[in-house]
């Protein structure tokens, strides 16, 4: 790519779906990495998975930033160690506690001052709304009404939206997308527990692994225990 190649900013947790996402972007546009820190019990190896990410995919520029106010929020069991990270329940239909209350608006208003000022067209974000815990701010009618606010709130000549290339995909489609993509799944981490080997049994890693299951894909990354967790 040269420098006429247009920017985009990827939002990168350092997760299997950033990552995929993070390929898909690099195809058309010179990357800049995202990565936002915020409490979450993992968020050294995030970030160390974010580093690894934006090193692969050739970061022009990449940016980390500490949102350490979502702990003292509260109100999700990431943020929140008197809080439980339950065990997967793959059928359960309600919000889990996991959910950190409107999280994402916090990381995208930071891709859109970041993007403006370095002349980016695009932010790319992994949400995931098909297949995935049912997040509330993973919906697609979400982006629709950021990407209005987006025109609103910054200046007349600047021209950027939030890119969501995996919303409709099921988890198992975007392992198969990554393969085909050589997207560096091994550097990812999904874990919501622990730093060392992912647990396998919270709701984050029981997506990927039933994802990875279904796909007839091994997942590189290692577990404590791996149940079996595809459909029939």
């Amino acid at each position: 790519m040269n420098s006429d190649t247009p920017k985009a900013v990827v939002l990168m947790s350092g997760g299997m779906d950033s990552c995929v996402t993070a390929a898909i972007a690099r195809r058309t546009y010179q990357v800049a990495a995202l990565h936002a820190s915020y409490g979450q019990r993992t968020e050294k190896r995030e970030l160390e998975s974010f580093h690894k990410l934006a090193d692969h995919f050739g970061a022009f520029s990449r940016l980390t930033v500490k949102l350490d106010y979502f702990a003292a929020i509260g109100g999700s069991s990431l943020t929140d160690k008197r809080l439980a990270i339950h065990d997967a329940d793959l059928s359960n239909k309600d919000v889990p506690n996991t959910y950190v209350p409107f999280r994402n608006a916090h990381f995208l208003s930071i891709a859109t001052s970041w993007a403006e000022v370095l002349g980016a067209r695009k932010i790319f974000i992994g949400a995931v709304w098909e297949d995935s815990s049912g997040y509330p701010d993973c919906r697609p009618e979400y982006y629709e009404a950021l990407n209005k606010l987006i025109a609103l709130g910054t200046k007349p000549e600047t021209d950027i939206s939030v890119e969501t290339p995996l919303i409709y995909q099921s988890k198992r489609e975007i392992v198969k997308r990554g393969v085909e993509l050589g997207a560096p799944l091994h550097l990812t981490w999904s874990c919501y527990r622990d730093s060392d080997l992912a647990c396998g049994v919270c709701d984050s890693c029981a997506l990927r692994l039933r994802a990875f299951q279904e796909a007839g894909v091994d997942d590189p990354i290692a577990y404590a225990t791996k149940p079996e967790y595809a459909r029939i």
